[in-house]
């Protein structure tokens, strides 16, 4: 069983106490996000969990329990997410500088192998546009040669949460572009591409609808059965995941978050508001079975 900490939320950088405590307790129980009366019991025995795939924009709170994940005989890897967007597009993200310091400290204890970066998503706007996405992610990217193998991008798309900040946007006088087509599209995408490869990283698209091949950008699987082949040494069966969108080709796994409890407030973010989220942490138990509230299955 693959373990996904989570896609929907950011548990390294707000939940890292739970987790090593669910790990200390070799399990932990996970609230159907539609129905809150069905509650599975997920086990994180080390002999039951093939690998952790942890997705977060800053792992630095969870860098002391790596250690101890790896004695106790666990594989893990991260998705780690830096955009360096404008203040108004991140409000409570961690700046660029103190990513670059957690990235490169994270890549010196686990190996750049096991620490993919994510330049997600692509939003396109009146203060992100073309010529904007081009210099900050060859920034971005010179400083992270050598830290990452790989990057993956994908692009924004009106989520129903997400449609609702970008109208707020627009009332600001900011429009955000969903429509993606025409040469600077295009330029960009190659653009992208070349970038990656001269700091060393295969690119990959993340379950997006648009075909980037003839840019040199191919479809990905963040879970990744060929990746974990290739790092871990491990076989993990090769379907494709069924709860995931149809464009997304990753393998199946559990994901043990929790919508609507990630706090760094991204307006374009598909899993959750960050008013809905400060109110469910408020329910938030670092010692109980589950991320929010007390649930037992």
């Amino acid at each position: 069983m693959i373990i996904s900490a989570s896609r929907r939320t950011d548990i390294p950088a707000f939940y890292s106490e739970w987790f090593i405590n669910r790990i200390r307790a070799g399990f932990c129980t996970v609230i159907n996000p539609f129905n809150r009366k069905q509650v599975a019991y997920v086990s994180l025995q080390p002999g039951d969990v093939d690998v952790i795939v942890f997705w977060t924009r800053n792992a630095r709170p969870l860098l002391p329990y790596l250690s101890e994940l790896s004695a106790r005989g666990y594989r893990y890897y991260f998705h780690y997410t830096l955009t360096g967007y404008p203040l108004m597009l991140e409000p409570y993200a961690p700046s660029v500088e103190q990513s670059m310091v957690n990235f490169r400290e994270l890549a010196g204890m686990i190996g750049a192998d096991k620490l993919i970066w994510r330049y997600d998503p692509i939003l396109v706007s009146d203060i992100t546009d073309y010529e904007y996405h081009r210099r900050n992610f060859a920034a971005l990217a010179a400083q992270l040669e050598g830290f990452t193998r790989r990057v993956v991008v994908s692009l924004a798309d009106e989520y129903r949460k997400a449609a609702s900040n970008f109208r707020k946007l627009a009332q600001q006088g900011i429009t955000v572009r969903t429509d993606y087509s025409g040469d600077a599209f295009a330029d960009l995408m190659t653009c992208l591409s070349t970038i990656a490869r001269k700091h060393d990283m295969e690119i990959f698209s993340c379950a997006e609808i648009y075909d980037l091949k003839p840019y040199g950008i191919f479809p990905g699987k963040c879970i990744d059965d060929k990746y974990l082949r290739a790092v871990f040494g491990i076989q993990v069966a090769a379907g494709k995941d069924k709860s995931q969108r149809p464009a997304c080709g990753c393998v199946p796994s559990k994901d043990i978050g929790f919508y609507d409890t990630c706090l760094h407030g991204c307006l374009y973010c598909y899993a959750g508001t960050y008013h809905a989220a400060y109110k469910n942490r408020l329910a938030h138990d670092p010692v109980s079975p589950s991320l929010i509230g007390w649930y037992e299955a």
